[in-house]
């Protein structure tokens, strides 16, 4: 079970996420959910609001992950910037979820095309962003001890290796589990809602212009 629970459910997780991209992709090239007939000023500023949140949110986790010792957290300056920025990027990213998934749920001409996925996606957004609030501030972690990186850092950093250690999360507080099953359902999902051309539309975009970019100019007649 703990073997199931914390390295086939995560493995099995980021297949979902690949084939789920791929399958969206050839299906409406990201762009039926996000951007459609109905988008309107609110859901582009939500767009936009709740893809720079989620940058910032993972950004701050790649930077704790790279920071942080077995046991310790990152040094006290960069700690405190990114507790900084955790606070401006939770809201962000909760407002920017909401007015990309709500509109959809109360709109009387596309509610029938409402997937029970899409109804669960924004509380799945939101534990997420809640349960890094309360990891981020365990009054269980020390200085010496932190428990983020006793359990879910050094999870992700075995399977990562392909040395899983699920023994590290069987182990660990509820708080940190619960964190953990809700990433993996969030990873595994990501394709088949809203929010899946959020960060794909532009990076295929950026793909498309940088054979132009990249391309040599033509001299200038002297």
């Amino acid at each position: 079970m703990m073997y199931a629970l914390w390295v086939v459910l995560p493995c099995a997780a980021v297949l979902s996420c690949v084939v789920g991209h791929m399958w969206r992709y050839r299906h409406d090239r990201f762009l039926g959910a996000l951007y459609g007939p109905h988008t309107d000023s609110a859901q582009i500023f939500g767009i936009r609001t709740f893809r720079v949140g989620a940058l910032i949110l993972l950004s701050v986790r790649i930077t704790e992950v790279i920071a942080s010792g077995p046991h310790s957290r990152p040094a006290p300056s960069i700690q405190s910037l990114l507790v900084t920025l955790q606070f401006l990027a939770v809201p962000m990213a909760i407002v920017g979820a909401g007015l990309i998934l709500i509109p959809p749920l109360i709109a009387a001409d596309i509610r029938s095309r409402v997937t029970p996925l899409d109804r669960a996606t924004l509380p799945i957004v939101v534990a997420a962003m809640v349960s890094a609030v309360l990891v981020a501030f365990d009054p269980t972690s020390t200085d010496s001890r932190y428990r983020t990186a006793e359990t879910l850092f050094t999870w992700v950093r075995s399977l990562v290796t392909l040395h899983p250690e699920p023994e590290v999360m069987q182990h660990a507080p509820v708080l940190y589990q619960c964190r953990g099953i809700i990433i993996m359902i969030l990873i595994a999902i990501w394709p088949y809602t809203r929010l899946a051309g959020i960060f794909t539309i532009p990076s295929l975009q950026l793909l498309r212009r940088l054979p132009r970019l990249t391309r040599p100019r033509d001299p200038v007649p002297g």
